[in-house]
């Protein structure tokens, strides 16, 4: 390239952490696909600050905590990536903390966060500890201006702090732009999309309930990020129905108690109580499971890692791909998944705990691996090697605690229902029990293999819908995705203070046209009705292009430049409501076209990829971070072979040149 010809030009729609990650693999990548001196221009499109963008923003409650221990996210590659790029490693969050506190290297570009609270909190943040989203905001803005110190001289960063509201341009040429507040496109060679995480408008359900709010005066709230959530309109001992029992209820419940002035207290015994404000409205809370996600451990592995992927790793995912016939998750994969995480379970109980077994683990291991999980020999296998039943792997009793059991009165159901919280905390946090963790271990592993099963699309319609995308993708958020041991502890004071309400699994929410308020009911308490003026969907909003609250998706979508995913057999046909890409490479698919086209890229959280965590745990092969690396070689590539047609204008309003 000569020096006075227009740099390539590579436009990223959201500046988030799967925009950050992907611009780390670039500069890591860079050394060997893009020349020292040869000129790149990246524009950033975001209207939040970029490392963190719209989720980690600073500009939120600090209420707000992660589900993960600050020792267990990363933004960065390490020995265990299965990457073609170059490894380059990086600090978790806890080892980029500890430099503020002394106890460990400082991590150039080093900047204490302006933020007082947020580095009081960095300054005594332990490993073990549930950071502040506040907390992980700097280390992500911390990890974006360590990336533009990576990268060579020739690759330059600009950010648009605005929204991207339309992309136009031919397979063949370049690609236009529009920004927010800007006549003049920008104009690229390539386009990628990594929005994150979106809202999304309710769908005809959840309409409905908007139209009986409005009409009865009532309160609603459709599936939300809770930090965007506007609950003043609640009123002080309002009664409110809550479906949802995951982590956006918990946050919405931090807000609501807490944010609206509570205490909690803890008494001599240890025992947590709530002092309510009197600001607090009353929460009726039931999901399909009717209990809380469990919660996140709070010790380490006792013995060795176990050793993943043992039993559904590559050589299985093959085996699985070459019966050459259509596959069911819960009928063909399931029992391989679970044999996986069995074995972590089991590796760590014969290692840390082999007092508590019967057999050597030798002599179990080999047997274990001839068996298949739900053959009757298994069954009496670890029923011969485990006495205790306490520390078998039951899948079926874990997911639906509460199937079969039914309640007197509501109060019964209380009682039984904060006696089940209380023994799931104080078995997450006593490491005796740390065979939980190694079950996690094997489930991350599970789930790092399973983007190339679906990107073969060998699962029929129905498993992809009912069985992934529902079942598999709600029981491995309700094990692996909890909120901390503390959390939980708050829930039962509430629940003591009278401020949450449990009301079971398989909860049923309609409206009474009568009364004009919200109805709650559910088969765990026969006969029990909650009427409430107030509804809250406490979840995330579904993926949907069609009602997607971003702009430019929900153009392109209209305009027919880009598709759902839509997987359809003899037996079924589902619309998932993710952006359909090519699994390899990202690149959107364009029914205009018939294929993909191959100037627009979309990652992360909206695509049919499911490779959708931006940051992970270390040391666990995470799938995202082979994404990252494999599209950013394929973009450096491209770039490389493309011609110089893009030039960077001047003259930009609110425009940062980092």
């Amino acid at each position: 390239m000569s020096a006075d010809a227009s740099p390539p030009v590579l436009v990223v729609v959201g500046a988030g952490p799967r925009a950050t990650g992907l611009l780390e693999r670039i500069a890591a990548n860079a050394s060997e696909l893009w020349g020292g001196d040869d000129r790149l221009h990246v524009h950033l499109i975001d209207p939040h600050p970029p490392g963190p963008g719209r989720i980690w923003r600073q500009e939120q409650s600090a209420l707000l905590r992660m589900n993960s221990m600050a020792e267990d996210v990363t933004m960065f590659t390490d020995e265990s990536s299965t990457i073609e790029g170059p490894v380059r490693p990086g600090p978790s969050l806890a080892e980029w903390a500890a430099q503020f506190s002394g106890r460990g290297p400082r991590h150039a570009p080093y900047a204490e966060p302006a933020d007082p609270d947020v580095l009081a909190e960095l300054r005594e943040l332990a490993g073990s500890d549930f950071p502040t989203r506040r907390a992980q905001s700097a280390y992500l803005d911390w990890v974006f201006r360590r990336v533009l110190t990576e990268l060579p001289p020739g690759i330059t960063v600009e950010w648009h702090r605005t929204t991207a509201t339309a992309v136009t341009g031919p397979p063949d040429g370049p690609q236009e732009v529009r920004l927010a507040g800007r006549a003049d496109p920008l104009v690229a060679d390539l386009v990628v999309l990594a929005q994150g995480h979106l809202g999304a408008a309710p769908d005809a359900g959840h309409r409905a309930h908007v139209d009986f709010a409005r009409r009865h005066g009532l309160f609603h709230l459709p599936p939300a990020f809770s930090s965007d959530a506007d609950l003043s309109a609640l009123r002080p001992g309002e009664d409110v129905i809550l479906r949802g029992f995951g982590l956006a209820f918990v946050d919405l419940v931090s807000l609501l108690t807490e944010g609206r002035g509570g205490v909690f207290r803890t008494g001599a015994d240890g025992t947590l109580t709530y002092v309510p404000s009197g600001r607090e409205p009353v929460l009726h809370v039931g999901s399909r499971r009717g209990v809380p996600y469990h919660s996140k451990t709070r010790y380490r592995l006792q013995g060795p890692r176990p050793p993943l992927p043992r039993h559904f790793g590559p050589k299985a995912v093959d085996a699985l791909l070459a019966r050459g016939r259509p596959l069911e998750l819960r009928r063909d994969v399931w029992p391989l998944m679970a044999k996986e995480i069995g074995f972590g379970h089991y590796h760590e109980l014969f290692h840390a705990h082999p007092e508590r077994t019967a057999l050597p683990w030798t002599e179990f291991s080999a047997a274990y691996d001839e068996l298949g999980w739900y053959d009757d020999a298994m069954t009496a296998l670890v029923a011969r090697a485990v006495p205790d039943p306490a520390d078998r792997l039951d899948f079926e009793a874990l997911d639906r605690p509460l199937d079969g059991l039914a309640f007197p009165t509501a109060e019964a159901f209380q009682e039984h229902l904060r006696g089940h919280v209380a023994a799931d905390v104080a078995r997450r946090e006593d490491p005796a029990f740390s065979a939980d963790l190694g079950a996690f271990y094997a489930l991350l592993s599970v789930y790092g293999q399973l983007p190339r099963l679906v990107a073969a699309g060998r699962l029929t319609a129905r498993s992809l819908a009912t069985e992934l995308d529902g079942w598999w993708h709600g029981f491995f958020s309700f094990l692996a995705s909890g909120p901390p041991g503390f959390r939980l502890r708050q829930l039962l004071a509430l629940s003591r203070a009278g401020i949450v309400r449990f009301l079971g699994a398989g909860v049923s929410v309609g409206t009474d046209e009568e009364t004009g308020t919200f109805t709650a009911s559910s088969p765990t308490v026969p006969g029990h009705v909650v009427h409430a003026s107030a509804l809250i969907e406490a979840y995330l909003p579904g993926p949907s292009l069609e009602r997607t609250e971003d702009g430019l998706l929900r153009g392109l979508y209209r305009a027919g430049a880009l598709t759902e995913e839509v997987v359809s057999d003899a037996g079924h046909r589902h619309r998932s409501g993710l952006l359909a890409v090519v699994p390899a490479d990202g690149h959107v698919l364009d029914p205009s076209l018939g294929g993909p086209h191959p100037r627009r890229i979309a990652l992360g959280a909206p695509t049919n990829s499911r490779a959708v965590a931006a940051f992970a745990r270390p040391r666990t092969d995470a799938p995202g971070f082979r994404q990252n690396d494999a599209v950013a070689r394929a973009l450096l590539r491209a770039l490389r072979a493309a011609p110089a047609t893009c030039g960077i204008s001047d003259g930009e309003k609110e425009v940062s040149i980092i």
